[in-house]
């Protein structure tokens, strides 16, 4: 019986590409990176389409999420002064959420390399 396939697309921010690729082609699951560009958020972005038999589709959705999905990082900012105050050049954490993928998931009739 045939292994029924899936084709993933991935919409994730570019600044994830390389360690998402590098952590699914340790596990060998290969990628095809597709050109696109930001939306709303104007901000650099890559696609990925990925053909994965339907029993690993759950470990790929999983370094997905792992290595672009959102979570909070922090950024530094220094403190603004009035005009009377000197600047005190001390940074703050300021909590920020980072990453996010947008994931499809289409079913595959056939898969094929050449």
């Amino acid at each position: 019986m045939e292994q029924k396939k899936k084709l993933v697309m991935a919409v994730l921010q570019e600044s994830d590409y390389d360690a998402t690729v590098e952590v699914l082609s340790s596990h060998q699951i290969f990628v095809t990176k597709l050109s696109s560009s930001g939306g709303f958020l104007k901000k650099k972005n890559v696609t990925v389409m990925i053909g994965v038999e339907e029993e690993r589709l759950s470990q790929v959705l999983e370094i997905l999420k792992t290595c672009a999905g959102r979570r909070q990082d922090t950024m530094y900012t220094v403190a603004a002064s009035s005009p009377d105050a000197p600047s005190t050049g001390q940074a703050i954490p300021i909590p920020v959420e980072t990453g996010g993928v947008t994931v499809f998931v289409m079913d595959l009739d056939s898969l094929e390399k050449f």
